[in-house]
């Protein structure tokens, strides 16, 4: 009877590892850590580290602009909740547009999620790991210049008095820096995983911020011609994320100038229905597209 052929296990050598076996919640963290850095272009090439730098350099010029000018005598020259508006809305655009795909539109494409959640990992972590990741470089790329803007008022007050006031004014607009990342973040991660394709999913959240933007600016200037006290002007707002957080911010008490001038009126509370509306059905679609790709 010939000899049967036998498989032979060999010991190598390779040490076995004995630590804890870290879970979900580690998971999750290590996840949005590495995506954060992602974002900023962290651990990655020298090209993917320009335009985050830009962007985060061309945001903070205003502010250390104001720095010199409050050195040398004059008021502060923005407001904290309504820093550089239009230039705010340029920047976060072009940011969400270039970094929300890096997050989201390689891992589809290539099909590397069925190895996250063979790990313990439930389907809905992946995508609140990005989200969390993407609202913090959006804050940092959002309220860095609100603290710049801070502490080069307070450097040149005269007392104490002035401190508090620059306090208690820089508070709402870091308020408003959250809304705006949050909300942001949300809109940008959605549009971007509806495809696998980098340069599509770009097209399509820049197209999408910018677009909307436009609409809503030229109904409002539009309609505000008629009266300043037209609903088609006040209501405007609500077809931009970017100009229903204006419509928000100004229903709170804040400033009149900002990207949309006209008065809200009895429309306010709307403004805020309709910006949880766009964060719940953001972050639910986002949720939803990352449950259907697990299940293929």
């Amino acid at each position: 009877m010939p000899d049967q052929a036998t498989g032979v296990i060999h010991d190598l050598g390779y040490r076995r590892y004995e630590g804890p076996r870290l879970g979900r919640a580690q998971i999750v963290r290590a996840l949005t850590w590495h995506s954060f850095r992602s974002a900023w272009g962290i651990g990655r090439g020298v090209k993917a580290k320009i335009l985050p730098i830009l962007a985060i350099v061309a945001i903070c010029l205003p502010a250390f602009v104001n720095a010199f000018a409050v050195a040398r005598g004059n008021a502060r020259l923005f407001g904290y909740d309504v820093y550089t508006p239009q230039f705010r809305v340029i920047i976060v655009t072009i940011f969400l547009a270039a970094q929300a795909p890096e997050l989201v539109s390689r891992d589809l494409r290539s099909r590397v999620l069925p190895l996250y959640f063979s790990r313990p990992l439930r389907q809905d972590d992946y995508p609140l790991a990005k989200y969390l990741a993407l609202t913090g470089a959006l804050l940092v790329l959002i309220e860095l210049p609100l603290l710049i803007l801070y502490v080069g008022t307070i450097a040149s007050a005269k007392s104490g008095t002035g401190v508090w006031d620059e306090t208690k004014a820089l508070i709402p607009g870091l308020g408003m820096g959250l809304l705006w990342a949050v909300l942001m973040a949300a809109i940008g991660l959605v549009l971007a995983s509806m495809t696998g394709r980098r340069a599509y999913a770009t097209g399509i959240v820049a197209i999408t911020c910018f677009l909307s933007w436009t609409l809503a600016a030229v109904l409002i200037q539009v309609e505000g011609g008629l009266g300043a006290t037209s609903d088609g002007a006040r209501l405007g707002g609500l077809l931009s994320p970017y100009t229903v957080i204006d419509g928000v911010r100004i229903w709170l008490g804040g400033t009149n100038q900002g990207l949309d001038p006209t008065s809200l009126g009895s429309y306010g509370p709307l403004y805020g229905v309709v910006a949880i509306l766009m964060l719940a059905a953001s972050l639910g679609g986002l949720a939803a597209r990352y449950r259907k790709v697990s299940q293929s």
